[in-house]
């Protein structure tokens, strides 16, 4: 259920209420002193989290930015691939 911030016209402080996205209501009565409060627009709380989801998200979007800039070359060498040298192999179609 999302979260609506209030603020009352009497200079209280501001206050949150849950309400179905079906039923907003403009209005609200403030918990201080009882007069009307009008409904603020905010920003939305998008990406709130720490899910797995969200910081592999969050780690995605980074890289767009700021990509990693790879200085040199791996010092690990890679290892030649096996050639058989058996005679009936040589027919085999090669990848």
């Amino acid at each position: 259920m999302p979260t609506y911030v209030y603020r009352c016209s009497e200079f209280c402080d501001d206050f949150t209420e849950q309400h179905s996205m079906t039923s907003i209501p403009d209005e609200s009565t403030c918990p201080e002193c009882g007069h009307d409060a009008r409904r603020v627009i905010g920003a939305p709380a998008l990406g709130a989290g720490n899910t797995a989801a969200v910081r592999l998200q969050d780690a995605t979007r980074s890289t767009a930015d700021s990509p990693q800039v790879v200085s040199s070359v791996p010092g690990r060498r890679r290892t030649p691939t096996p050639v058989s040298t058996n005679p009936l192999h040589r027919k085999l179609p090669r990848p």
